[in-house]
Formats: C-alpha cells, sequence, structure tokens
C-alpha cells in the first residue's frame, strides 16, 4: 500500500486513539483494585510505577525492532495487548499478579506509543505535508472518550470485567480497521539494532522531556498550586487543567494547517513563546479568571511542540530514524514519568510557587531552540 493514502491516515489515527483509549479507561479503575487487594497507598503507589517501567523498557526495544522489522506488526501486537490486559486488571487477585499485568500493560502501551510514532512520520512524509499534530490529537480524544465511557459504564453499575470487555472490544475493532491499512514496510537489517543517540538527537529529546515534565506537573500539581494562591475552592481545582488539556486538544486539531502554512520554526518559537507566557500569567494572576487563561496560553502554546519535535526526528540523518523517535518517545515518558516528583522535591525547598518558575524558565529553551532544530531540511 502506498504511503500516501487516506486508509494509511486512517489507519495511523486509529492507532494514536487505541493507546489514548486504552490507557484513560484504566484510570478509573484505580480504586476498585485498591479496594480489591487491600493495599495501602504506598503499595499502590508501587504497583502503579509497574507501568511506566514496562513502558520504558519497551520503548527502548521497540525502536530497534521498528528499525528491523517495521512498524505495522508492533503497532498490531501493541494494541491487541493493550486490549488483551486491559479486563485482566480488574481480576487479578493478588498484588503480585496485578504488578505484573500492569507491567505488560505498560510495556503494551509503550510499544505502541514509539511504533505508532514511527509510522506517522513515515506516513507524514510520503504526504509532504504536516499530519502529526492531527495524529496526536486524536491521543487525547481517545483519552476522553476512554475516561468518559468507562465512568459512564462503572456509574450504571455494569462491573469492572465487563466495562472493561466493551473498551477491549472497541479497541480490538479499530485495530482490526486499521490492520490491513497499515504500511507493511521493513527496513534494512544490515544496520545495527541500537545506536547511542546523539547530535540533534540529544537537543530534540531534552526538549521532549521537558514539554512532557511540564504537562506531567500541571497534571499532579497545578490544583495545588492555585488552591494554595486561594485563587479557586478545593472543589474546582482541577478546572486549570481541564482547560488546558481541553486548549491542547483544540490546538493539536489546527495544528497542521497553522504548520502548513508558517513552517515548523515559526510555530515551535512562537508555541514556546506563548506556553512561557502563559505560565507567568499563571504565576503572577491576582484572580481565578485571570488564572485559567494562563492554562489556556500553556495548552495552546504547547499542543505542537511535540509533533514538530517527532516530525524532526523523522528528517534527522545523525541516526535511524526509527531509533530517534524511541530516543524522544522514552525521554519524553520519563520526563512525565519523574517530572512530577522532581517538582515536590523542588517545591520542599523553594515552594511550590518556585518550582513552577523553575518550569517556566525551562520552557524557555523551547523557542531558544527553535531556529537550531529546523535549520535541517525536513
Amino acid at each position: 500500500m502506498s504511503s500516501d493514502q487516506p486508509a494509511t491516515r486512517l489507519a495511523t489515527r486509529l492507532a494514536f486513539l487505541v493507546a489514548g483509549l486504552g490507557v484513560a479507561c484504566w484510570a478509573p479503575l484505580v480504586p476498585f483494585a485498591k479496594q480489591r487487594l487491600g493495599v495501602d497507598d504506598g503499595a499502590l503507589g508501587m504497583l502503579l510505577l509497574c507501568i511506566g517501567l514496562g513502558s520504558v523498557v519497551a520503548m527502548a526495544v521497540t525502536g530497534a525492532l521498528s528499525a528491523r522489522y517495521g512498524s505495522k506488526p508492533i503497532i498490531v501486537a501493541g494494541g491487541l495487548g493493550l486490549a488483551a490486559i486491559l479486563p485482566l486488571l480488574t481480576i487479578v487477585s493478588t498484588p503480585f499478579a496485578l504488578g505484573l499485568a500492569l507491567f505488560a500493560f505498560g510495556a503494551s502501551l509503550g510499544s505502541l506509543d514509539v511504533a505508532m510514532n514511527v509510522h506517522a512520520v513515515e506516513v507524514e512524509c510520503a504526504a509532504a505535508r504536516p499530519l502529526m499534530s492531527g495524529f496526536h490529537a486524536l491521543f487525547s480524544v481517545g483519552g476522553f472518550a476512554g475516561s468518559t465511557l468507562m465512568t459512564f459504564l462503572l456509574s450504571m453499575r455494569i462491573g469492572t470485567l465487563a466495562s472493561t470487555s466493551i473498551c477491549a472490544a472497541l479497541m480490538l475493532t479499530a485495530i482490526a480497521i486499521a490492520q490491513p491499512r497499515l504500511l507493511k514496510t521493513l527496513q534494512t537489517n544490515d544496520g545495527p539494532l541500537f545506536v547511542t543517540p546523539r547530535g540533534i538527537v540529544l537537543l530534540l529529546a531534552g526538549l521532549a522531556a521537558i514539554t512532557f515534565l511540564t504537562e506531567g506537573a500541571l497534571l499532579d500539581w497545578s490544583a495545588l498550586l492555585i488552591t494554595d494562591k486561594g485563587l479557586v475552592v478545593a472543589t474546582q481545582g482541577g478546572l486549570g487543567y481541564m482547560l488546558f488539556s481541553i486548549a491542547m486538544t483544540a490546538g493539536r486539531l489546527g495544528g497542521d494547517a497553522i504548520t502548513a502554512r508558517v513552517g515548523d520554526r515559526p510555530t515551535m518559537f512562537w508555541g514556546g513563546l506563548l506556553a512561557t507566557a502563559g505560565f507567568v500569567i499563571l504565576l503572577t494572576a491576582p484572580m481565578s479568571a485571570i488564572a485559567m487563561a494562563g492554562f489556556l496560553l500553556i495548552g495552546l502554546g504547547a499542543s505542537n511542540i511535540v509533533p514538530i519535535l517527532f516530525r524532526r526526528a523523522g528528517s534527522q540523518k545523525a541516526m535511524p530514524s526509527a531509533l530517534a523517535v524511541a530516543a524522544i518517545t522514552t525521554t519524553g515518558y520519563a520526563g512525565n514519568l519523574v517530572g512530577p516528583a522532581g517538582v515536590g522535591f523542588v517545591a520542599k525547598g523553594v515552594g511550590l510557587q518556585g518550582a513552577f518558575w523553575l518550569l517556566a524558565v525551562l520552557l524557555c529553551l523551547v523557542p531558544c531552540c527553535a531556529r537550531l532544530i529546523t535549520a535541517t531540511r525536513s
């Protein structure tokens, strides 16, 4: 199948949708797992860490496998793994079994994450026009749909096993539709399976880690930030992150058109500048409405940074594109995983406000590096 076909673009979007749907379906199940196993918060935290460990291990391996065998079989295996393991998470009866299941769930998610981005890079290159933001928007749409559907099913007292089975069936249907439309490409078998990230890829990976770190910090700490400042009451603490998520999804849905008109460099420069300005507004806001505007600006500004980073990973010549995408995915996920804990550590010394100012400073690196990472030809 040609790389530039509506069918291949549909298959790529479905892969992103399945990834977002799968991870979002697990989130509402956490309280049920805690109650079923009778573990405390500390033990639950260690179990949840298994998802991250499985993802990081799989991401490192997937880049090599995609470079050697292509992304199609990995996308299919990762999607099937998510769908198969999701119902299993509702019936395992021991902490050890849940830990193993979560590790496998994370590995499926991590392998799918890398492979679908490798596939997206190839599809976008063949189309010769920006598509990456739209692909990433489908991950956000999947996350919203998954959390909404799972919450609805559980509220109807359908039961966790039946609810996850319904969601798994939807994921399997999406993978079945995507499978024949995915590109069946094989990379050269002569190159090395592993290449140490170098050159521009190191910078791309660092900027990805900063961007994902920012998103993770907003998820875990923004409610506390605005409630501690007295801008909103505790019951409205999640409003800021909700607006951030809506703005990011909207920005990605329109990001391809913007990038096609103005190019990667201006999109990244002004996006990074807008996100940094959003942080400044959020941290200096004297009232709730202004702080909420800051969240919107951060979401809009940051929405297309990661898609551009993946696009540049696909066009650079310092190392094989599949391995470059894997490096960016792994460091980005690591930033999302360990970043919130790092914010808490810094906040102990300089306060939560100070920690968020540090995030703003780090985010300034995005517009500062926009010219450097877009200097090479796409």
